[in-house]
């Protein structure tokens, strides 16, 4: 089991999942099943995706992902000596990870050289991410910010050689996933021409994409944690200006209709979902908290399935959990805050397919019968179609796709 962790491409390490690892291990070892739990630390934030014209003419680029993978090379070489069997590893992760895990099957071209067998994905799917010259404004910024601006030796030697102190005092001015970008993020994976060889969206529609089963899916409320920061969006009007400036600065005004009818000025239609006007802890905070959860994971997972569909075994879930909690509702994580998943990633790992040998059955995923597994406070496991908010996820495709940030 090889996990990548979280942290917004910007933070995180493996320290954050020494209890987890307890927890899973100890877990499989009572179910009779045990697995090993490998966690490993990558480059992140500017360390680990600088983007820019300049980035890419030195041919780099997501050191962060190919970091991952030199990992994974180090498993497939190694885990025998740890008892483990090279031919099946899961990869895993949650949020960052997720998206990690995504993305390792959409490397190179798609090809995973023989190292993952299966993925286990809790919030996230490939992202509509775009190429290198996304990040230019992020990297300008920084490159002034380190007084590498006029550097006679050319602005990246000069980020190179500047002391570790005042290089990493100019990336921490730069707006985070809980800043007022939320999670249209400075620093993470873009197209490079060589781990990423196209838009993510192209690959995956090409089925540019590693053959192996998996598991994707969501929590209810993904974008409630980072949409906090936003507190002067408070009108129809600042919303539709924060989308316009932060999101989709190249988007026409008849392009954006289609989003602003699906994500209405209407508390009721807004995360936390289905709690009707309460949690409104801003004026737009739970529109903004919809826009952001559908945007950043739930329409990607959507898109990822219904491409793949017929081509591989896959499986989704949703979890409603905690709904009533706190304003956040079912917040992203709470899936592995509440160890709701582990038993079935468990599972997965060892038989490539989350079902145990007793209990309910958990359906495949597939354009013919788009079962999500989903759960709730109230009941069991239930089975609903992965038909909500389609008008919003179908407008969300189209403009990432347009314009991939």
């Amino acid at each position: 089991m090889f996990d990548s962790h979280s942290g917004g491409f910007e933070a995180g390490s493996t320290l954050q999942y020494d209890a987890l690892s307890t927890r899973i291990v100890s877990r499989s070892i009572a179910l009779g099943t045990p697995v090993i739990h490998v966690a490993m630390n990558y480059r992140v934030s500017a360390f680990g995706f600088l983007a820019s014209k300049e980035v890419q003419a030195e041919g780099l680029g997501n050191f962060g992902l190919n970091d991952q993978r030199v990992a994974l090379r180090w498993v497939n070489k190694y885990i025998k000596s740890f008892g483990g069997d090279p031919k099946k590893v899961t990869i895993w992760g949650q949020s960052a990870g997720a998206i990690s895990a995504s993305l390792q099957m959409l490397a190179f071209g798609g090809k995973n050289e023989g190292l993952f067998r299966g993925a286990f994905m809790q919030s996230g799917a490939p992202v509509p991410v775009g190429n290198m010259a996304g990040g230019q404004k992020y990297y300008d910024k920084l490159v002034a910010d380190a007084g590498c601006a006029n550097a006679a030796c050319g602005t990246l030697e000069c980020l190179r050689t500047v002391p570790l102190a005042t290089l990493q005092a100019a990336i921490n001015k730069s707006p985070n996933y809980l800043s007022y970008e939320g999670l249209s993020l400075a620093w993470g994976p873009r197209v490079d021409g060589t781990f990423l060889t196209e838009l993510p969206y192209n690959a995956v529609k090409k089925g540019k994409v590693a053959n192996v089963p998996f598991v994707t899916g969501n929590v209810d409320d993904e974008g409630t944690l980072f949409s906090s920061a936003q507190g002067n969006v408070s009108t129809d009007a600042d919303f539709k200006s924060y989308i316009k400036t932060v999101w989709l600065p190249k988007a026409l005004e008849p392009e954006l209709a289609p989003l602003w009818a699906s994500y209405p000025d209407d508390s009721t239609k807004g995360s936390p979902f289905d709690t009707g006007s309460a949690n409104q802890i801003y004026g737009q905070y739970k529109r903004v908290a919809a826009f952001q959860g559908d945007s950043a994971f739930q329409s990607p997972r959507r898109y990822f399935q219904q491409q793949l569909s017929g081509k591989t075994k896959m499986w989704t879930y949703l979890s409603k959990k905690l709904k009533t909690a706190s304003a956040f509702g079912s917040y992203h994580g709470s899936d592995i805050d509440t160890a709701l998943m582990d038993d079935y990633i468990i599972n997965f790992t060892v038989n490539l397919n989350p079902n145990g040998a007793s209990g309910n059955v958990w359906p495949q995923y597939s354009n013919a019968s788009p079962n999500v597994y989903t759960f709730t406070d109230t009941a069991g496991p239930a089975v609903i179609p992965d038909k909500f908010r389609t008008d919003g996820f179908s407008a969300l495709i189209t403009l990432s796709s347009k314009y991939p940030s």
